[in-house]
């Protein structure tokens, strides 16, 4: 059974820092590109950051680039996202996906609220 199960969300006041976790399971992780997407009340959901299967590569997107750093661990299957500097616009629930390049396989976590307010 495919599990992706998102931890680590919280109300934290501006300027604060959160990491957020997905631990995977039921695949094969390491064969897997991992990316955090978030999704705000009333708005599309969008691709925050994304890491390769092997780690090597990763890129963001433009809102978040040098606060966020996403992060794989194979050995342990888990993809983390550490968020500095939060701002009240990163208000939103927070989601894991997982997809296999080769096949197009995918998997969606159930996502963590993740609340920036003072």
């Amino acid at each position: 059974q495919v599990q992706l199960v998102e931890s680590g969300g919280a109300l934290v006041q501006p300027g604060g820092s959160l990491r957020l976790s997905c631990a995977a399971s039921g695949f094969t992780f390491r064969f897997y590109d991992m990316s955090w997407y978030r999704q705000a009340p009333g708005k599309e959901r969008i691709l925050v950051a994304f890491i390769s299967s092997a780690g090597e590569i990763t890129t963001y997107a433009d809102s978040v680039k040098g606060r966020f750093t996403i992060s794989k661990d194979n050995a342990k299957n888990t993809v983390y996202l550490q968020m500095n500097s939060l701002k009240p616009e990163d208000t939103a629930v927070y989601y894991c996906n997982a997809r296999r390049r080769i096949t197009g396989s995918t998997y969606w976590g159930q996502g963590t609220q993740v609340t920036v307010s003072s």
